[in-house]
């Protein structure tokens, strides 16, 4: 049998790729329980912001085509747009419709492609205690309601740079209030730094909390309703300002929380789509998506569910994105099949 190897570069950053991936299994990690979901949750000291780049190992830069990618979201794809990443996995897909349609946080479109979209349902909860007696978010800007609100994240920088805060505050200001609203009218904010944190948990039990605005709605969603919480309708004018940046509407659907009656309207916060500039070379991005079928098998999903190749492309309820597919994409997905 004939013995095969890469040359000695590739070796090296094969080698030190599959170390990367290996170092969220080491003592550096460490595990916590999301309840909700009845599962075990990696965490890490390496942190959960990964930048990975692949430089020509010639000189010259003969013969090759350095490839950089990037995990997280509006910062990232604006990288992409301007050539710092080959490649950029945000969350969700609506990160990537407004940065493409140059909406939102974005100054202008940004000529982004995408490569695959993973499977990701999330809708974003409005949800309040039954004892405020609120029904609507105009309502809280009417009465000037003090709610004690749990979200994501508080600060001036998480509004620009995260899709979740940047969501919570767009649809509050559409209502007709601010965060620095409620703390005027004598409310309070409190962050929490992942929707499934044990400290929301805590607070929406003991009563510390009468509303959270967020996204993660599987991890704290059931809590809230088993401790009397109702969500809150995103409807009409709202809606309709949201739809016209890029929001695709949903609903919190009653059919996942025991309790509910009702569905309830809402905007949809599902899928992680990789995103590429419109430029990238077919042959790459066809590369790129040869590669995820070869390792689908090893890369981890948020569904529990083995990465089903034709779910990339068919932009389903699990797995959106607004923004055109890279040609070379589109072809691989038609060559193999997945795409009909």
């Amino acid at each position: 049998m004939i013995k095969k190897r890469y040359n000695a570069k590739i070796q090296r950053a094969k080698g030190l790729l599959e170390i990367a991936a290996a170092m969220y299994e080491t003592s550096l990690s460490f595990q916590t329980t999301r309840a909700a979901e009845k599962v075990l949750q990696t965490e890490s000291r390496i942190g959960d912001k990964l930048a990975c780049k692949l430089i020509s190992a010639n000189r010259d830069g003969s013969n090759s085509f350095p490839l950089s990618f990037a995990a997280d979201s509006f910062a990232e794809l604006k990288g992409v747009a301007d050539g710092k990443y080959t490649l950029a996995w945000v969350n969700p897909s609506v990160a990537a419709t407004l940065a493409y349609r140059g909406t939102g946080p974005f100054k202008k479109t940004l000529p982004l492609r995408v490569i695959a979209s993973f499977p990701s349902y999330d809708v974003m909860g409005f949800a309040v205690h039954k004892s405020t007696g609120i029904l609507s978010l105009a309502q809280i800007a009417k009465e000037k309601f003090p709610l004690r609100l749990s979200t994501h994240g508080a600060s001036a920088e998480s509004i620009l740079s995260s899709p979740t805060m940047f969501t919570v505050t767009a649809v509050m200001k559409a209502a007709g209030f601010t965060l620095s609203d409620l703390t005027k009218w004598g409310g309070s904010v409190v962050s929490v730094p992942r929707p499934s944190h044990p400290d929301r948990r805590d607070a929406i039990q003991r009563g510390s909390v009468n509303a959270v605005f967020d996204e993660g709605i599987k991890s704290w969603g059931q809590t809230a309703v088993d401790s009397g919480f109702i969500y809150l309708p995103i409807e009409g004018q709202v809606l309709r300002r949201l739809a016209t940046m890029g929001y695709k509407t949903s609903v919190v659907p009653k059919a996942r929380f025991k309790g509910m009656t009702s569905d309830v309207p809402t905007v949809d916060f599902s899928g992680w789509p990789m995103a590429v500039h419109a430029d990238l070379p077919n042959d790459v991005a066809y590369a790129i998506c040869e590669a995820i079928e070869k390792r689908r098998k090893l890369i981890p999903s948020d569904n529990f569910k083995p990465i089903a190749m034709k779910q990339l492309c068919a932009n389903d309820g699990e797995a959106p994105f607004n923004i055109p597919m890279h040609p070379g994409a589109r072809r691989f997905y038609r060559e193999r099949g997945y795409l009909k």
